[in-house]
């Protein structure tokens, strides 16, 4: 992938771009992109398959081409969606297959960015340290050749560059260093960074994880401004409809839909209907084909026995009665061969069709009831938290409440959800904390990651047996081996499932902490712990900057830390 140059930080202005274009939305009809038309095509991937060093594969022949101007990829977790990315900008090379690439690309990772661990500052980080520092000395009195060399035309760019900082919400420091940033502070950092460049396209790996409600109406402020091409791996509805066409990266291959995601959602509902239909027609066509059968099978057994009566009574030549049985059994054996063959056949298409319905079907998990008795579970007076300016905390939180935490980033949401918990020690008021507290971040940290599925559920979950807690890991779909598998191991969606299973388990039905649980969920995991919450008969806290996913979730109380 070519190196981002700072040069495209200086030759533009620091401020943000005019707007490019804007596009209707319709369900019933995909929308024609307003692109403009390549003769080659910005990436060409040829029966592209991937296989790990312990000789699985992750997926296998896949061919695509690329060259609409906005591409959302989706898929569950787990099945590869980030590596076969990387293929297709040759950041990993295909175990066989081809990739041809034709464009200038730069991408941004979901992964921990090495400014985490570094002490660079914001200006070192654009590569604009040395016109900067150049200008500091200048501001303090030194006059040199070699300085205003350095600083050539570019007299303005510490302040233009505060100033944009300020706009995204940022330090307007260029000395800030980055380490020091927040996770979403660091996300428009970087992304501001690729959507300034002259790349001709853009790869985002989930680039909205960490952004607030402003920062992902910034993001798609700044993509529909971006002048490039986009290739958006993301759960996020908001940005997903923002694209003009959907690849579907599953276990079967890539399918590629021809409009935007709502128009992707409908295609989706249509296939599962016509799915069934076609499994209904195929278990139809089985039974008659036994009924068929059976009923082929009583007409051989009728002739069979006239057959054997008029040969016992010599009424018919020997030589003609064993020609007809001779008959017979050719017959039947056709039959049978026929049969055989159709049987074989219906089953193989009924298996075709299980797996495609078992790649589209909602997964459910289901919560135990709770205690739904009215009483304060929580009580906070003047509270106040440390290392956040934010105005006085006071809420009250009963068994029937389902609360959205609402903040920007640096607010003091996880820094609340700690002192809850009792991680972090609070900076004044009165807390009252009367209630079991479970906390589930994105992580679901919860688990033991070196322990099995099996033994966290026994860990867990008091006096649960054995064979209880396999019955329960079966409910959500682990079953034999699967419940030794190690949660380390599992995706973010396998992880959710379990850590739900515990939390829905527990002797006494907790207040469930959630931060940003949904960050790194796929669409159907987030459905799923959507509708988990919304039947949750127990109270919650909620962070998250998803409004789908909040509203989905039942949330019945807001409260916003400022």
């Amino acid at each position: 992938m070519p190196h981002i140059q700072s040069k495209s930080l200086l030759d533009k202005p620091l401020q943000d771009k005019p707007f490019a274009h804007q596009r209707s939305v319709h369900v019933s009809h995909p929308p024609h992109s307003g692109s403009k038309r390549r003769s080659t095509p910005l990436i060409q991937a040829n029966s592209v398959s991937y296989q790990f060093d312990d000789g699985e594969y992750l997926f296998q022949g896949i061919s695509c081409t690329l060259n609409h101007r906005r591409i959302g990829l989706v898929g569950r977790n787990g099945v590869g969606k980030s590596i076969f990315a990387s293929l297709l900008i040759k950041q990993l090379e295909p175990t066989q297959g081809s990739v041809l690439l034709n464009a200038r690309v730069a991408s941004y990772s979901q992964l921990p960015s090495e400014l985490l661990e570094s002490e660079r500052s914001i200006a070192e980080y654009l590569k604009l340290d040395e016109v900067i520092m150049a200008l500091d000395r200048v501001e303090a009195g030194e006059c040199s050749e070699a300085l205003f060399s350095t600083i050539g035309e570019q007299w303005t760019v510490k302040g233009d560059l505060e100033q944009q900082l300020r706009s995204m919400k940022l330090p307007p420091d260029a000395h800030f260093p980055c380490c020091l940033l927040s996770g979403g502070q660091l996300a428009r950092l970087r992304l501001w960074q690729l959507f300034q460049s002259d790349v001709e396209l853009l790869v985002l790996d989930e680039p909205s994880n960490h952004l607030d409600a402003d920062g992902r109406s910034w993001l798609v402020n700044q993509m529909q401004r971006f002048s490039g091409d986009l290739l958006l791996i993301s759960h996020d509805r908001q940005l997903l409809r923002e694209m003009d066409r959907i690849w579907e990266l599953t276990t079967l291959g890539l399918t590629q839909f021809g409009g935007h995601f709502d128009f992707y959602l409908e295609q989706k509902n249509q296939e599962v209907i016509a799915i069934e239909r076609q499994i209904n027609s195929v278990t139809k066509q089985q039974k008659h084909v036994e009924t068929q059968a059976q009923k082929n099978k009583e007409k051989y057994e009728q002739r069979a026995a006239k057959g054997n009566a008029l040969r016992k009574t010599g009424g018919v030549p020997k030589i003609v009665l064993n020609q007809r049985r001779s008959d017979a059994t050719a017959s039947v054996s056709n039959r049978l061969k026929n049969e055989g063959g159709r049987r074989e056949l219906l089953r193989e298409k009924e298996k075709s069709l299980r797996v495609r319905q078992e790649q589209l079907k909602t997964q459910k998990v289901y919560m135990a009831e709770g205690d739904s008795r009215a009483r304060h579970w929580v009580t906070i007076v003047n509270g106040q938290l440390p290392y956040v300016q934010c105005n006085p905390i006071n809420l009250q939180l009963s068994s029937s409440v389902k609360l959205h935490l609402e903040g920007g980033n640096g607010s003091g949401k996880s820094t609340l959800l700690k002192v809850m918990l009792g991680d972090v020690e609070d900076a004044g008021g009165e807390w009252r904390i009367n209630a079991p507290l479970y906390y589930l971040d994105q992580h679901f940290g919860l688990m033991k990651e070196q322990l099995s599925m099996l033994e966290n559920v026994v860990l867990f979950c008091d006096g649960l047996l054995e064979n209880d807690a396999r019955t329960l890991l079966a409910g959500i779909g682990f079953r034999r081996d699967d419940v030794h598998r190690m949660v380390n191991q599992l995706s973010g969606g396998e992880k959710m499932k379990l850590a739900t299973l515990v939390v829905s388990h527990q002797e006494k039905q907790p207040l469930l902490l959630l931060d940003e649980p949904d960050n790194h969920l796929d669409l159907d995991s987030k459905s799923i712990l959507a509708d988990v919450l919304r039947q949750y008969k127990g109270p919650f806290v909620l962070v998250s900057h998803d409004a789908d996913f909040v509203k989905e979730s039942g949330v019945n109380q807001v409260y916003r830390l400022d």
